[in-house]
């Protein structure tokens, strides 16, 4: 190892969340090194977010436009999928980080690339794909922002079935015949609407009773019943036994519970993710490698002063735009650590405290139709002890939802604490609806009162006059 080279903060991970941290310690007026042994910009900008919208962005596009009169009969014809793909690679940068690094490069941070370890106390050591090794010190912070990996599960002939993850999902460069998804997540349904679109021929396998489990149940009801008159198959309550790779090019075949077998030519592995925690150094600083890393709510870990995690690697949120929230609170605390600040609790509105995590987070899967939601389900709420209210309304009764689409179909639900009369929660489900979402944040997050969301008055005709028509059927219910 060469002499350690001293900076105020060390980050390894340069993802969405390592990246917006390294920019708020060196706007704190901190030296900081970033580490990353791939790409800078991450699993977002290269083989998730990014590429997965430009992926399903001429598939909505198209989809909504067979809903408008004098547009149908114009656009029946198939994707062009070699300019979806060039769209795709564009928005990718052609897997390439140059201009990551001249990013860096401008606000003064120092790239080392190469693969980063814990190297005991406020210490990184790195070594590099050429054979270099450094020690980098940090005076005030390390900070892990490592993310996730897909996994695959340790099913009979799996490794020879070379199955995709999302990186294969979003990177490849031809259309499947077929493509078998495995998974009932964000990923699997976002893959089906993209991959379906393009002319794969999908089919996708719930172990669970529905598509997308972690929202309200409508949401994963709606787009299965999209995705099927799209031409998809979707199975729930099955559960996949093994898997078979006929030679090195050949078809795939996955083996259900019972001994019946599917056939494709690409399988999706859409069950989870990982924390990449294992080969980073964990056991250096007395922490368990391979486990998410627990964080108090400005993202130190618990029992080391020097110590923080943001992004997906801490488990809080596992969305991008929450990791780059907690980097914006951890890089706030830590810069106000460095200077000697004598309380956080006092920092202009809750600049050092991740709230967002618990009670507002926004989350968009974009399916035909989009489903978007902010803060706690029904389900969610009844099982943290809230007296709560649902109400819901079909947003296909909407008049701006009518002149949006013929034939809109969508459902609206707003979840009300019945003690103090502000939402816990927001669930739109239909076209367009990812455009309905910050408003719901605001209200969940500001915790604005029933009584004065009345008074914000939605623009006639616009889908968002379903915020008066939920109002209006919590105002009738109560008064019942």
């Amino acid at each position: 190892m060469t002499e350690a080279v001293e900076y105020d903060v060390v980050v390894l991970g340069g993802g969405p969340a390592g990246e917006n941290i390294a920019d708020r310690t060196r706007a704190a007026g901190l030296s900081t090194a970033l580490v990353e042994s791939e790409l800078v910009g991450g699993e977002c900008s290269y083989w998730a977010c990014i590429p997965s919208k430009a992926l399903l962005r001429p598939v909505l596009a198209r989809a909504e436009a067979l809903r408008v009169p004098g547009l149908a009969g114009v656009v029946r014809g198939p994707l062009e999928a070699a300019a979806v793909f060039a769209h795709r690679d564009y928005w990718t940068a052609n897997w390439k980080d140059e201009g990551q690094i001249g990013w860096l490069d401008s606000v003064g941070v120092h790239l080392y690339r190469g693969h980063g370890r814990l190297y005991g106390i406020r210490k990184v050591a790195v070594s590099s794909p050429e054979g270099e090794h450094h020690v980098l010190s940090a005076r005030h912070a390390v900070v892990v922002a490592t993310g996730t990996r897909a996994v695959i599960p340790d099913l009979p002939g799996i490794a020879g079935a070379r199955p995709w993850t999302s990186r294969e999902a979003t990177s490849a460069q031809e259309v499947p015949g077929r493509l078998l998804i495995v998974g009932g997540s964000v990923v699997a349904a976002e893959m089906a609407t993209a991959w379906q679109g393009l002319g794969s021929q999908v089919t996708v396998l719930v172990r669970g009773s529905r598509l997308l489990p972690r929202m309200e149940p409508f949401a994963g009801e709606l787009v299965a019943d999209a995705l099927r008159e799209a031409g998809a198959v979707v199975r729930t309550g099955v559960a996949v036994e093994a898997v078979v790779r006929d030679g090195s090019t050949g078809p795939v075949t996955v083996v259900l519970e019972g001994g019946e077998t599917l056939e494709g030519d690409e399988l999706l592995m859409a069950t989870g993710r990982s924390p990449r925690t294992e080969d980073i150094g964990l056991d250096t600083v007395g922490l368990t490698p391979g486990e998410w890393i627990g964080v108090d709510d400005s993202c130190r870990v618990p029992g080391h002063d020097w110590l923080y995690a943001v992004g997906d690697v801490n488990h809080r949120a596992l969305l991008t735009h929450q990791g780059k929230y907690q980097a914006r609170i951890a890089g706030a605390a830590i810069g106000a650590r460095a200077t000697g600040a004598p309380s956080l609790d006092t920092a202009p509105w809750g600049a050092h405290v991740a709230t967002a995590d618990t009670r507002a987070v926004p989350q968009v899967v974009f399916t035909d139709p989009e489903a978007a939601s902010v803060g706690l389900s029904l389900a969610e709420a009844e099982r943290a002890g809230h007296r709560v209210r649902a109400v819901d309304y079909d947003l296909g009764k909407v008049s701006g939802a009518g002149l949006y689409a013929d034939g809109y179909r969508g459902r609206a639900r707003m979840v009300v604490d019945l003690e103090r009369e502000v939402l816990l929660g927001v669930t739109f489900v239909g076209p367009g609806a990812a455009e309905l979402l910050h408003a719901a944040t605001v209200a969940v997050a500001g915790q604005v009162p029933v009584d004065r969301l009345w008074h914000a008055v939605p623009a006639f005709p616009t889908i968002s006059e379903v915020w008066l028509r939920l109002l209006e059927a919590y105002r009738d219910g109560a008064a019942g």
